[in-house]
């Protein structure tokens, strides 16, 4: 059976070798890019040092993990954060990404909407650099525009307790225009004669989207949430970071695995201890997808992965 397959491999990439030879730059750059540094978690299991590098840095083991997980205030703080970042920006991401499909497919003027599309594009393009210096002009303590509107000098930039909603303001600002175009080209490709059969049958526009354009997305809102999944652990960087422009008297809401990672580096370059940060998440996400997609294949073998 193994030989039997084998010769089928064999005798399928030679008939399509054409293909094979295209696709082999692009597989040789991914290669490049995301598999051979994945040599590098052997760090997580040293005592790394750049000078000795991978071969001459002392092994110790599972003491990196061992220090990760004994500082349990931190490590639990920036667990806490980075899953209830996901979950919030998940679920009303998924939501507004949805909403926003349904709207622009469903407004009148065309062109108008091509346009707004457009515009709500724009911002996914512009670095988190960029945007802390919008922020930081709506939430300046001295001369921001908030305060200004308002009357008030609060510290934006010293209070915890008001960045769960900013982050999330500025995240949903930054990706929910580019979100929604997946779900847009889904809808592009619904046959039009199941909506003209609706209104036959009497079914109104709020009728027609529960019962025509909402089940057709279910397929593309699995397979981004399976996605998304894989990446429960981990954070942008740069919203986390910059946007926050790393204030310690903000990590109780805002420090996650990501930007503690990259703190960490900045200021003592322990790169044993982030490289073993990193695999932490790596395999809790794993973990999560097989979880994910294994329980969506019992309940819908279809819309699985795999």
């Amino acid at each position: 059976m193994y030989k039997k397959k084998k010769e089928s491999l064999l005798a399928n990439t030679k008939k399509n070798m054409a293909f094979v030879l295209f696709a082999l730059p692009a597989f040789l750059i991914l290669f490049a890019i995301m598999y051979v540094p994945m040599g590098g978690l052997v760090m997580a299991f040293q005592d790394f040092k750049p000078m000795k590098g991978f071969f001459g840095s002392k092994f110790v083991g599972l003491d990196n993990f061992k220090f990760l997980f004994a500082s349990k205030d931190t490590f639990f703080r920036m667990t806490r954060n980075t899953i209830m970042y996901y979950l919030i920006f998940t679920g009303i991401g998924t939501f507004l990404n949805i909403v926003l499909a349904i709207a622009l497919d469903q407004f009148i003027f065309k062109k108008v909407g091509r346009l707004m599309q457009t515009m709500m594009i724009v911002p996914i393009f512009i670095s988190f650099a960029a945007v802390q210096f919008i922020v930081y002009a709506f939430i300046a303590s001295d001369n921001g525009l908030i305060n200004q509107i308002l009357g008030t000098n609060t510290s934006f930039y010293s209070e915890p307790k008001y960045w769960i909603a900013i982050l999330t303001i500025v995240k949903i600002w930054n990706s929910v225009g580019y979100g929604s175009v997946l779900y847009m080209s889904v809808l592009a490709g619904i046959d039009t004669s199941l909506y003209e059969a609706a209104k036959i049958d009497g079914a109104n526009k709020w009728q027609q989207i529960m019962h025509i354009t909402l089940p057709s997305l279910v397929p593309m809102i699995t397979v981004m949430l399976l996605l998304s999944v894989g990446n429960v652990m981990r954070s942008d960087t740069g919203l986390f970071f910059q946007v926050t422009r790393d204030s310690g008297a903000l990590f109780q809401t805002t420090q996650v695995i990501d930007s503690y990672v990259l703190h960490a580096i900045l200021s003592i370059p322990e790169y044993g201890y982030t490289a073993a940060a990193s695999l932490f998440q790596s395999v809790v996400g794993l973990a999560m997808m097989l979880i994910a997609n294994g329980t969506v294949k019992k309940i819908s073998p279809e819309n699985s992965l795999f």
